[in-house]
């Protein structure tokens, strides 16, 4: 039993959420000694979660740019891309209104907690002070450097873009940076890995703050919130994914199945990145036909995060909801827009939806940034479901957009699938 807490971070996060809600309920007085905790555990995001992110931004866009090389296959792609994106946001705001979720619990961030949350929100400020248009100028940093300093993540997306685009004009003289930016996405790849063993220290400081200050009614709406997430997913998997792969004639059980190991995966280690190999030899296996996956594959890890998309909508009316925020129709789009540019790139990151969360708020200045706190509590639990929900539609995708291309091989598909 110790060695299995030892080596199972996902039973050290159930463990540090048990002990913490205990000790916000029986020791209230120890929220002043573990606020360092959560403190500590998203900064040490927030460090490696900027150049991470331009890595992978980047590296996306030159996917992007290849996706254009194909004409029709890739418009196709990117097409559906934002379209399901697009779907999952816009039914996850709808539900979420609709349901009421995070109304009367009454959460009012405390200084600490603005503090804390202050380097992921400050465009709020921004917009609330200069309008919309100085909310746009904050965009674009002062210089590269600054972005980077500050964690300034939608100021590093922008950055991000513009390399990009120039990166994927340049051909062959633009390899050797190509390649390092590859190194430098590994680099901090295997750098989040590690900071991620911290997320219990993290989880159990965010559940003893908010169970000692909000008491158990608080943590009840929190897991109505996590419960309603995994429905959605659940949801968007079976009768979106489901019933498109119905559609293409694929059988979507059997489908599920034949990807059982690498969805065991992505769902205890809440990742997906190092599935992506295996991913790709079993769709080749399945009759897409390897132009299809070589291309559709790495992009939609970038662009094809439907899951996440759920997440945003879901969270950012939930926030609402528990801080008593009025939204009008003209912020909700401007959320939903906002949303659909800061999920880029946000794949296989475990914590990482945290920041893109705080990115998109930004947009929102009327919700209070360190509301954010209460999300953490759960984080951890909400990302086995946006892990696994990401990576079934990029099992998907490519297989829609190979079948309407007239790309797919029916028969391997069918031999493929019959296989227990």
């Amino acid at each position: 039993m110790v060695k299995y807490f030892a080596e199972s971070l996902f039973a050290q996060v159930v463990l540090a959420t048990v002990l913490g809600l205990g000790a916000g309920l029986f020791c209230p007085f120890l929220v002043d000694d573990v606020g360092w905790m959560t403190a500590l555990f998203m900064r040490l995001i927030i460090m490696a979660v900027g150049p991470l992110l331009f890595c992978i931004v980047t590296l996306g866009i030159l996917g992007a740019g290849s996706l254009k090389t194909v004409g029709r296959l890739g418009g196709c792609a990117m097409l559906y891309f934002e379209l399901m994106t697009t779907v999952a946001l816009v039914v996850a705001v709808v539900v979420a209104m609709g349901l009421g979720i995070g109304q009367g619990v009454g959460f009012v961030p405390t200084a600490s907690d603005a503090r804390m949350i202050a380097s992921y929100g400050g465009h709020a400020q921004n917009l609330r002070a200069e309008g919309f248009s100085g909310f746009l100028l904050s965009l674009v940093p002062h210089t590269p450097a600054e972005a980077f300093a500050q964690g300034n993540v939608l100021q590093i997306l922008v950055f991000a873009i513009f390399v990009g685009c120039c990166l994927s004009g340049m051909g062959d003289r633009g390899l050797p940076l190509v390649r390092l930016i590859e190194s430098v996405s590994d680099l901090f790849s295997r750098m989040m890995g590690l900071i991620i063993r911290v997320a219990p220290l993290g989880v159990f400081g965010a559940m003893v703050t908010t169970t000692a200050r909000y008491g158990l009614g608080t943590i009840g709406h929190l897991a109505g919130f996590t419960i309603l997430y995994f429905l959605l997913v659940s949801a968007f998997v079976v009768c979106a994914l489901g019933g498109a792969l119905r559609i293409a004639g694929v059988n979507p059980l059997r489908f599920a199945r034949y990807f059982r190991e690498e969805l065991l995966i992505v769902a205890t280690t809440t990742a997906s990145d190092s599935v992506l190999p295996s991913l790709m030899t079993k769709l080749e296996k399945l009759g897409v036909e390897r132009q299809v996956v070589g291309i559709v594959v790495p992009a939609g890890y970038s662009l094809n995060l439907d899951a996440l998309s759920i997440y945003l909508g879901l969270s950012v009316i939930f926030l609402a909801n528990a801080t008593g925020t009025h939204l009008t129709v003209w912020q909700i789009a401007t959320l939903l827009v906002t949303a659909l540019i800061t999920s880029k790139g946000a794949h296989g990151i475990p914590g990482f939806a945290i920041v893109v969360l705080a990115a998109t708020l930004a947009s929102v200045p009327s919700i209070p940034p360190g509301s954010l706190v209460m999300l953490l509590a759960v984080d951890w639990f909400v990302g086995i479901a946006r892990a696994v929900g990401n990576f079934a539609g990029n099992c998907v995708a490519p297989v829609l957009i190979a079948a309407w291309e007239k790309r797919l091989d029916h028969a391997a598909m069918a031999e493929a699938l019959k296989q227990p």
